[in-house]
């Protein structure tokens, strides 16, 4: 998939609360539910549905290298 059709596919689920998981650097592994709360251009911004709302921006390359995987 290209980041064009990412970008579409996230616009479309915004203010929806999904199942994230982020496998980042040193084979850490990190799962959250949020909600998409904002989409640009390059990033997007998710509300974790924590106790402490923090939020965390993504690029649309993270979910084409799969570095962020939406979970059903």
């Amino acid at each position: 998939m290209n980041i064009d059709i990412m970008r579409e596919k996230i616009k479309e689920k915004q203010g929806e609360v999904l199942h994230f998981k982020f496998n980042g650097s040193r084979n850490q592994v990190e799962e959250f539910k949020g909600e998409i709360i904002k989409t640009y251009p390059a990033i997007f911004l998710i509300r974790l549905e924590d106790n402490t709302n923090k939020i965390k921006s993504f690029s649309y390359s993270d979910l084409v290298t799969e570095s962020l995987e939406i979970i059903n």
